[in-house]
């Protein structure tokens, strides 16, 4: 994505760099299950809720093609970690240092999490992606707050059930979970409703038309 100098668009860059950077964090940050309020979720769950925020933004600012990108390098990103995460589980440790069991404890198990996060990724994102996008067109760009919301809702539920199915079937209590997480990213996308819209207003300030 350029600017009309040329350059590579600031926004877009840092809105990827926010993207691909919740989305990496979000598979370790999962593997501690957390209490918040009467609900038990996936410790990542903050940081995955952040990239949604970045597709809307995107999507509303510079079009569904360009928000498709950042998914795709996602993806890209996820499969990337997980070679490296694997490289680093297998290869000999030095003889002096002794944290291999926690070190394969914690990082084990996001193996089973990255290959969760990689399904229920390229099926909820590009769900989010589709819907905003249909509702953009629907409502003739306007209700940004309901695109944002709605979206949200239904690609975070999707999202929920298939990431939580293959990360901790046989593990943990997973309608507990699918339960919890919705309910803590439907929140998340409420507060965050704000900072769509002033991201948008920041990128279109500066010059950036949708498509």
């Amino acid at each position: 994505m350029q600017d009309s100098n040329g350059k590579a668009d600031l926004g877009f860059v840092l809105l990827t760099a926010i993207f691909t950077g919740g989305l990496v964090i979000a598979a370790v940050l999962a593997t501690k299950i957390i209490h918040v309020w009467m609900f038990f979720v996936p410790a990542g769950v903050l940081a995955y809720s952040i990239t949604f925020l970045c597709t809307d933004i995107v999507g509303e600012a510079y079009g569904k093609e360009s928000a498709r990108r950042i998914v795709f390098g996602g993806f890209v990103a996820l499969v990337i970690v997980m070679l490296l995460t694997q490289l680093s589980l297998v290869w000999p440790a030095a003889p002096f240092w002794d944290n291999h069991d926690g070190f394969g404890s914690v990082l084990g198990t996001t193996q089973r999490i990255i290959m969760a996060s990689l399904v229920a990724y390229v099926i909820s994102q590009f769900t989010d992606v589709w819907i905003f996008a249909r509702l953009r067109t629907a409502t003739n760009g306007r209700f940004l707050w309901l695109r944002n919301n709605l979206s949200t809702a239904i690609s975070q539920l999707i999202d929920s059930v298939i990431f939580i199915v293959i990360a901790f079937y046989g593990v943990m209590p997973i309608f507990e979970l699918i339960i919890g997480q919705w309910v803590i990213k439907l929140i998340i996308a409420a507060l965050d409703t704000p900072l769509v819209y002033a991201g948008v207003a920041v990128l279109r300030r500066t010059g950036v038309s949708s498509s």
